[in-house]
């Protein structure tokens, strides 16, 4: 897997995250560096769509951690 391959992959529900972090954690493992823990998933939500739902946090800090591992990844030669 390359890392653009690993920047596109999709955040479009928890299980899609999940895989995500997955991914970029044992193609930086097999880099050996060890990046920090991805975001928790929120434990919340109410289920009624909120304006600024949890959700959209999570998103939001899910795709900060991957652009954070990926500039990692890149500084450490992994491209």
């Amino acid at each position: 897997m390359s890392l653009e391959s690993l920047a596109q992959m999709p955040l479009h529900d928890g299980p899609a995250a999940q895989a995500m972090f997955a991914r970029v954690q044992a193609y930086a493992c097999a880099c050996g560096l060890v990046l920090r823990p991805p975001p928790a998933e929120p434990t919340t939500c109410c289920g009624r769509g909120c304006n600024g739902c949890v959700w959209e946090g999570f998103f939001a800090a899910a795709v900060f951690w991957r652009e954070d591992a990926l500039e990692a990844l890149r500084a450490q030669g992994r491209v």
